[in-house]
């Protein structure tokens, strides 16, 4: 369904006519209201006077976690404070947390982009949409609540956890939509399995996930498992959270919502801006956050962009599903190996569950010479023979070095031996801190 026909539906001329007015709005906006940008336009040589066209894009400076953080708390902001009506914060860092902060505008903006974004996924009005996200700090929860609301649906805040209460609500309540990480769908459906519900005799449809990187393997398995579409969805806090883009039916990558979100791809190592169709990083200039408004933020997600017209009609770029992050990348003898390019090669073998450790012996942030993957495997075949276990060791050996070119020592354990988590999945460790990881279970 498409939901705002008007802009999801523009020219490339009137959404580029669009996108440059509010890019010099915001421009101006951050060099008048900020003395950090207004730093570092200095520093690269540019006023907003200098953004005539959409090429003067790249004459401004990236921004990246690190100026967040430098910042903190209230140091990006072009609003007063007694304007913002709501701050949110990332999860999962150490240190100072990211901050975002909305004004009553930014809300209803998110809340609309968010709307769109659960139509384009294939929710209605008629929908009973079960939310396993983080309420709180996340964004996940709330971005959610409010796209699900302003669509006119069901919304069960659940929030994460408790699960076979989650798995109760939704039998009871008829859910026909659940919304968590891909990775928390199949804790339902492993937590279904053990108290005997089979979660493809309920209404469940559709399942709307993001929050970590998932495989299309991944994908299938949900699918599989769980008897529903397992449509994929892109944000993040420094944006705004959750609604920056999404698939359609088609599953042909995620519609970038361009009116609201300026997107690039550019070579990580040198910053240059690359074309259509070439793999490289993410940048995010944000055309109509008020709080805070972000000026080419290096997202640090690798993927591409996608411009041909959807079958859907929808005409706004697609992003590719995330293949890794530049920063979690391994090095493995020579080789960049991202772990979502280990989890395809893996969940393609039968016999294999979809829970696994990379276990690395890091020379530096990136590089590594040893390489130990630790796959859990299904009741059917830890049960079996050894022979049976030696023969999957080999062949998954074998794919690993087949496909991506690197050799790694295949552990196979038992079933839930891998700890489960509700929120983003961590799968590479050190493995002087495995012990300490809380990620094995025996």
């Amino acid at each position: 369904m498409i939901r705002d026909p008007e802009h999801e539906k523009m020219s490339r001329k009137q959404l580029e006519k669009l996108q440059l007015e509010r890019l010099q709005a915001r421009v101006k906006d951050v060099y008048e209201k900020v003395p950090f940008y207004r730093r570092v336009f200095k520093g690269k040589g540019v006023t907003p006077d200098d953004i005539k066209t959409m090429a003067d894009l790249k004459k401004l400076p990236f921004t990246s976690k690190i100026d967040f953080r430098d910042n903190y708390p209230y140091g990006l902001m072009t609003v007063p404070l007694e304007k913002v009506v709501r701050i949110h914060s990332s999860s999962g860092t150490t240190g100072k947390p990211i901050i975002a902060p909305y004004t009553e505008a930014d809300v209803d903006m998110w809340s609309e982009v968010m709307a769109r974004t659960l139509a384009s996924a294939g929710m209605t009005r008629h929908d009973v949409m079960q939310n396993a996200y983080g309420y709180g700090l996340f964004t996940g929860g709330l971005g959610f609540h409010y796209g699900c609301e302003r669509l006119g649906a069901t919304v069960i805040p659940t929030g994460g956890g408790n699960t076979k209460r989650q798995i109760l609500l939704m039998q009871d309540l008829g859910t026909t939509v659940i919304t968590c990480t891909p990775t928390y769908a199949l804790i339902l459906n492993e937590t279904a399995k053990e108290m005997g519900v089979d979660l493809r005799e309920t209404k469940l449809r559709l399942g709307i996930h993001g929050a970590e990187p998932w495989s299309e393997q991944m994908r299938k398995d949900i699918e599989e498992r769980i008897g529903i579409s397992a449509i994929n969805v892109y944000g993040l806090t420094e944006v705004i959270g959750p609604g920056v883009s999404v698939e359609c039916e088609h599953k042909n990558g995620m519609h970038i919502w361009e009116d609201h979100f300026l997107v690039e791809i550019i070579n990580p190592a040198t910053g240059e801006q690359l074309p259509y169709g070439q793999e490289g990083e993410l940048v995010i200039t944000t055309l109509t956050k008020e709080a805070q408004p972000v000026i080419r933020f290096r997202t640090r997600d690798i993927t591409k962009l996608i411009p041909e017209t959807c079958k859907c009609g929808r005409t706004m770029v697609r992003m590719a599903r995330i293949t890794g992050r530049s920063d979690d990348m391994l090095v493995v003898r020579g080789v960049n190996v991202f772990p979502s390019q280990i989890e395809n090669v893996l969940l393609e073998v039968e016999g294999v569950e979809p829970h696994y450790l990379i276990v690395v012996d890091r020379h530096d942030a990136f590089s590594t010479e040893d390489l130990e993957i630790w796959v859990e495997v299904s009741e059917a075949v830890f049960s079996d023979e050894m022979q049976k276990m030696e023969k999957l060791e080999k062949k998954l050996r074998a794919e690993m070095d087949s496909v991506l070119g690197i050799s790694a020592r295949i552990k196979l354990v038992e079933p839930r031996t891998i700890a489960r988590t509700e929120g983003k999945a961590r799968r590479v460790v050190d493995r002087k801190d495995l012990k300490n990881s809380g990620l094995i279970t025996k």
